[in-house]
């Protein structure tokens, strides 16, 4: 039915909007529609920019009336991160002080996605300062995770992965720097992608300063999406060139034919720390459909895995706690200061000679990661190694908290050395999404989403769903 157009992957809206099967205006109407619906009970979109989106909606129509050339997602509905600059926008980044923080120009994720045609219908939801697994805060409240509201809905992409996974908009914006998009994805039974570094280009002309080194080359823009074909294009669109951005590679998007068959190395328990049943049988459920279509699959953990781990906290917390910390002191919330100062406490204080010494120490490890993909070009094992967490889990005594840190485990060495990471749902249990997640040497994006597509065939549909 037509009016129920966001219920429809934004390959399909795309489309029949290019064939005038139906008009943008009735996509984005249909949008607007269900979020009017569902929002209140999730409050994902924080910044409901109605107006805005059918007035270019109307434009979206002209242009194909006129038979003028249009972009990949002309007319598609989307969301984008309260942490990136959208003209005439707040950045707030969940922060009570930032509110009246308005974008005088787009962020290059915010103008890549208007040229390739896509219509903002709203902003969505992060914790304060981006800096939790969890998505509430001072400003804008808590954002509810459509399958139950007692589980987080990640972060600190949740507000994107609520609002997607209850239908509003057909691809979400997120970022991500120790898991923002692969975690929410799997904590709402969505697909995300975080790109390669290099991959996306990026810049917040709001900023006062540029970002510390670890943020950026380990930080990145990237595309959630309800099916592994919508991460295709909404990540084509969102990696276009913009030359604000020093870090962008113009890598083409499908590298050379791996060997066959291809070999994927089984992670089961990486770093050996612990993995509920829950996921450990994801793994293997995933493993079994890629042994189906004919990949070699084998239980192979990537070198110094656990180094890896460490190494993440070391960088980014060294940086933090001179960069971001004072900030979050300053402005923070109460949350996330908890959150943060655990953090803090975790990581060893490190003077300038040694916090070099860790950077090098970064590129030993890329190398030895790089080699393995040589063998095994695919990596297969968890997002978290536990099923989404309760709201609030990072607000607890120390043990509580390491449990958490340690649960997420596998989502930093990919933000550590730069790789490409896909989250993908394998189906839901005990009334949960669960999901995988697949990792390649760096611009091999196309790799993991060829898998991801083989699990997704394999897996009941998800999403959209209605919030409970």
């Amino acid at each position: 039915m037509q009016t129920e157009i966001w219920r429809w992957d934004a390959a399909d809206i795309a489309h029949a909007i290019r064939t005038r099967a139906v008009s943008a205006r009735e996509a984005v109407k249909s949008s607007l529609d269900r979020l009017d619906a569902v929002n209140p009970r999730i409050n994902a979109v924080v910044d409901i920019i109605a107006e805005e989106a059918l007035a270019a909606a109307a434009a979206a129509d002209d242009a194909v009336r006129r038979g003028d050339a249009v972009g990949p997602l002309h007319g598609v509905p989307v969301t984008i991160k309260v942490n990136i600059d959208q003209k005439g926008r707040a950045t707030t980044n969940g922060i009570v002080a930032f509110r009246d923080v308005i974008a005088a120009s787009d962020s290059p994720p915010v103008a890549n996605w208007r040229k390739a045609g896509a219509i903002i219908v709203g902003r969505t939801n992060t914790p304060a300062f981006s800096w939790r697994w969890f998505t509430d805060n001072d400003l804008h409240g808590a954002t509810r995770n459509p399958w139950h509201a007692g589980i987080t809905p990640g972060g600190s992409s949740g507000g994107a992965a609520a609002a997607l996974a209850s239908g509003i908009g057909a691809l979400a914006h997120g970022n991500d720097i120790g898991g923002s998009i692969r975690y929410p994805a799997y904590a709402c039974g969505l697909a995300g992608i975080r790109p390669s570094f290099g991959r996306v280009p990026s810049f917040n002309p709001s900023a006062p300063e540029e970002r510390p080194l670890s943020t950026q080359i380990m930080s990145v823009q990237g595309p959630l999406a309800r099916r592994v074909r919508d991460l295709r294009l909404g990540l084509a669109a969102m990696a276009q060139f913009d030359a604000r951005d020093p870090w962008w590679v113009p890598a083409p998007l499908q590298g050379p034919p791996p060997k066959r068959p291809i070999r994927v190395a089984i992670a089961t328990d990486p770093g050996r720390a612990g993995v509920a049943p829950a996921v450990a049988a994801a793994v293997r459920q995933a493993a079994s459909w890629l042994a189906d279509a004919g990949y070699a699959v084998e239980e192979a953990e990537p070198p110094e895995f656990m180094a890896t781990v460490e190494l993440w906290e070391t960088i980014v917390g060294n940086e933090v706690r001179h960069a971001m910390l004072p900030s979050i002191e300053k402005f923070g919330d109460k949350a996330v200061k908890h959150s943060a100062g655990f953090m803090d406490g975790r990581v060893p204080q490190l003077d300038l000679p040694e916090f070099s010494k860790a950077l090098a120490r970064r590129s030993t490890l890329l190398r030895q990661w790089m080699l393995f993909f040589e063998t095994h070009p695919l990596l297969l094992m968890p997002t978290s190694c536990e099923p989404p967490f309760a709201v609030g889990s990072d607000q607890g005594d120390a043990a509580a908290m390491t449990r958490l840190v340690t649960a997420q485990r596998p989502l930093f060495p990919p933000a550590l050395l730069g790789l490409p990471g896909v989250s993908v749902p394998t189906g839901v249990i005990d009334g949960l999404p669960m999901g995988v997640q697949l990792v390649a040497g760096r611009f091999r994006e196309d790799l993991c989403l060829d898998a991801a597509e083989i699990i997704e065939a394999r897996a009941p549909m998800a999403t959209p769903i209605e919030p409970r």
